[in-house]
């Protein structure tokens, strides 16, 4: 089938606006279960991330050291469980962490969609309607490679991880491949150089867990939706950073705030 370079052009179409008739509920719920007592930062950029993405609700579930700042920096976002569309989980995570690997589990036992980053990768396979998302260094470490062989060969890695985590899989990186257990592959290369610092994944996650907790019933109709709304989330912050960065450093917040008007152009298109 060959990998489809997914075009800017086609992302507006796998984002779901609000009509006069949403409410916050109808709109979309996503929960994060996000963050760790040595990383508390990545439950904020994620939740930034999501809230800025267009979302009916944000609920965070996390650690004191992230749930303190989370309510200055974002008095929006919903603490404690409840009611979800789709779950964010393992940003900022350790998977030695017994108790935020717990709540990531407790998460995914809920069967939504659920994108899995960082700690929470060491529990797939798990079923349900997973969008893995790990970057070159945590996948060499899934099958026991060097960080060049993924590189290297980055379609096929994520083809081989979503055929054998029954799952969709984006692969991180400059260019952005996406596959699922189906067949369909997909890449994105619009990411711009400067978009390689730390916590970067952190807010794309919150990014591709908005975008899906407001097509959740698509996913569960038919799976393989996921797989373009990941690409299109990742159009989505790979422009952001450009905005950001108009040729130089920045800093996440800057890309955070490109969000919004990248989302507005691509809907005017």
């Amino acid at each position: 089938m060959g990998v489809e370079v997914f075009a800017e052009s086609e992302a507006a179409f796998e984002y779901r606006a609000p009509t006069a008739q949403d409410h916050k509920y109808s709109r979309g719920v996503v929960g994060l279960a996000t963050g760790s007592t040595a990383y508390p930062g990545a439950a904020l950029l994620g939740v930034d991330g999501a809230l800025s993405t267009g979302i009916g609700m944000v609920r965070y579930v996390g650690p004191e050291e992230a749930t303190r700042p989370l309510l200055v920096r974002r008095p929006e976002a919903v603490l404690g469980a409840g009611p979800v569309s789709a779950w964010v989980v393992g940003s900022g995570m350790s998977d030695t962490d017994t108790e935020s690997m717990n709540r990531a589990r407790r998460a995914m036992d809920e069967g939504k969609p659920t994108v899995v980053d960082a700690g929470a990768l060491s529990l797939l396979p798990h079923a349900g309607l997973i969008l893995a998302t790990p970057h070159a260094g945590e996948m060499a470490k899934v099958f026991g490679v060097t960080r060049e062989s993924v590189e290297g060969a980055p379609a096929e890695y994520a083809l081989l991880a979503a055929s054998q985590w029954n799952a969709t899989v984006l692969l991180k990186g400059s260019t952005t491949f996406i596959a699922n257990q189906f067949g369909d592959e997909f890449s994105v290369a619009l990411a711009t150089p400067w978009l390689a610092i730390a916590g970067a994944g952190d807010v794309l996650g919150g990014v591709l867990g908005s975008m899906i907790a407001t097509r959740a019933k698509d996913i569960a109709a038919d799976q393989r939706v996921l797989a373009r709304i990941a690409a299109s989330s990742v159009v989505i912050h790979s422009l952001a950073a450009q905005a950001a960065s108009a040729g130089g450093p920045f800093l996440l917040e800057q890309l955070v705030a490109q969000i919004p008007a990248v989302i507005r152009n691509l809907l005017a298109r």
